[in-house]
């Protein structure tokens, strides 16, 4: 989604500012089985390989965090403090790529689903849940509740809805229609919601950065403020994470859903594909440079990894395992698509 430009820069580095929301969504509702995934080709390029073996549960608490619109040379050009921490002290890449179209709701559909968007058919970028519906595909949130865990999504956009699938989280928390929270009403949900409950799954979506790469343009003074706001709110995450799981006794997996070029991004320029990468805390090693491959949809399958759950034959991603063990992975030879 594309904010007006007339947006004043006032408003957007307000620290306080936040739009309506809507109540959290109850566990009460419930869906049919989710639905299987079909066969497709799979992707060319190469990839970081892993075995399917029987899982083993690696971690006990998995936070995904997604800043959105985050350009990895962002995060050193304005000194994001709490994520240049979390690369030193953790695994990382600053050269992961994004699917294309390398669009807000597509990409992160990607990231939760492990597939790419023909697959889960999500391409649009607007709240249009009343006309499409909701994602089709199984996603970490549903397969994992699927097994008995408890999963929690906190949106700082309402177009998120679309991931929602009926009884997949146990609590969800978004804004309405294609409205969107600040940074600091994020980490407040997540605040509040953490005081009260430490699931096996959470995912955080901090929208900041994107708002103020299209109201002023990627890179410039505005969105250095908005990545530093980002970072701050992330903060907030991990220290509400500490008094709910006991500190450092969870995994943290940060990426972002695409970067950004001037006011704009959803091409396949380097700008808008290349993504930050970063997994942090209980079990990952420190200090470590990831190789070059990592994939938005790999994330989803990281998560499924580091839970101990299955993940469908069908995933265009693979766990990071670089991240994890003392071995490298193993990178393939590019497979063509059939």
């Amino acid at each position: 989604m594309n904010p007006s430009a007339s947006l004043k820069l006032g408003a957007l580095l307000a620290l306080s500012t936040v739009l309506p929301s809507c109540a959290p969504i109850p566990a009460a509702i419930h869906s049919s089985p989710t639905p299987a995934l079909s066969a497709r080709p799979v992707e060319s390029g190469p990839r970081l390989v892993s075995s399917r073996t029987a899982p083993t549960r690696r971690a006990e608490h998995v936070i995904v965090i997604s800043i959105d619109g985050l350009r990895p040379d962002a995060i050193g050009k304005f000194n994001a403090e709490t994520l240049q921490r979390l690369a030193r002290e953790g695994s990382y890449s600053l050269n992961a790529r994004t699917i294309t179209p390398s669009l807000t709701l597509p990409s992160h559909t990607s990231m939760i689903t492990g597939v790419e968007p023909r697959i889960h058919g999500i391409t649009w970028n607007k709240n249009r849940v009343e006309a499409d519906g909701l994602v089709t595909v199984p996603t970490i949130f549903s397969l994992a509740r699927a097994q008995g865990l408890t999963t929690a999504a906190v949106f700082s956009k309402g177009k998120f809805e679309h991931l929602l699938l009926p009884g997949s989280v146990d609590y969800a928390v978004l804004p309405e229609g294609d409205r969107h929270w600040y940074a600091g009403r994020t980490a407040t949900e997540v605040e509040k919601y953490l005081s009260e409950a430490t699931p096996d799954l959470l995912f955080v979506h901090i929208g900041e950065p994107d708002y103020a790469g299209h109201t002023i343009g990627w890179m410039g003074f505005a969105y250095g403020w908005a990545v530093r706001r980002a970072d701050g709110a992330v903060a907030r995450v991990l220290a509400a994470a500490d008094k709910a799981f006991g500190e450092g006794e969870y995994t943290v997996i940060l990426t972002a859903d695409h970067g950004g070029h001037e006011r704009t991004h959803g091409t396949s320029v380097d700008t808008d594909m290349t993504i930050p990468w970063i997994a942090w805390g209980k079990g990952v090693r420190s200090g470590e440079e990831l190789p070059h491959g990592v994939h938005t949809t790999d994330t989803a399958a990281t998560v499924l990894w580091l839970l101990g759950l299955n993940e469908p034959s069908e995933y265009a991603g693979v766990p990071v395992q670089a991240a994890f063990e003392s071995r490298p992975a193993i990178r393939s030879a590019p497979v063509s698509a059939k």
